[in-house]
């Protein structure tokens, strides 16, 4: 796999990507705002195929969240979103998928922990992040729809 920045071809692409029930909250509208605001994410590739996107920072949090004081601010804590390809989600490639976004985020910014927020309902995703060593630390509801914020402290070296 591979990363590399955002470009107009490739929100593009993501922008037409269509995901099935009860996934569907994460299609998106094609609309010139979520455009914009994709060229601010990253992109994964494996052999030169688009497989997948992540962000960090505000662009990884729900917004509605912070009324919600659902992200206290943390030294050093990194916020990721992410999205895998429709076609390879539930194929048992998120693991690795996210593994290898937490490894390139870790050598760039060398945080303390990782925060993400995911739908209520995403159980296969949820899987997933505990299994790398998230741990659930908030809920709160956003346009009907409940959230987790999930954390995975990241251990030093000296411990």
């Amino acid at each position: 796999m591979q990363i590399r920045n955002m470009n107009e071809n490739y929100a593009r692409e993501i922008m037409h990507w269509k995901y099935e029930a009860p996934y569907e909250l994460y299609n998106l509208d094609g609309d010139d705002e979520e455009l914009q605001e994709l060229l601010h994410y990253f992109c994964v590739l494996e052999n030169d195929e688009l497989i997948g996107f992540f962000c960090t920072g505000s662009f990884a949090q729900v917004h509605s969240g912070h009324e919600a004081g659902a992200y206290p601010h943390m030294n050093e804590v990194v916020d990721i979103g992410l999205g895998l390809k429709p076609e390879w989600t539930g194929q048992g490639f998120g693991r690795e998928f996210l593994s290898f976004i937490l490894q390139h985020l870790q050598r760039q910014q060398n945080p303390k922990a990782f925060r993400l927020t995911v739908a209520g309902f995403n159980e296969r995703a949820m899987k997933v992040y505990r299994h790398l060593g998230f741990k659930a630390v908030t809920l709160f509801t956003a346009n009907d729809i409940p959230f987790l914020i999930m954390i995975k402290m990241i251990e030093s070296e000296s411990e």
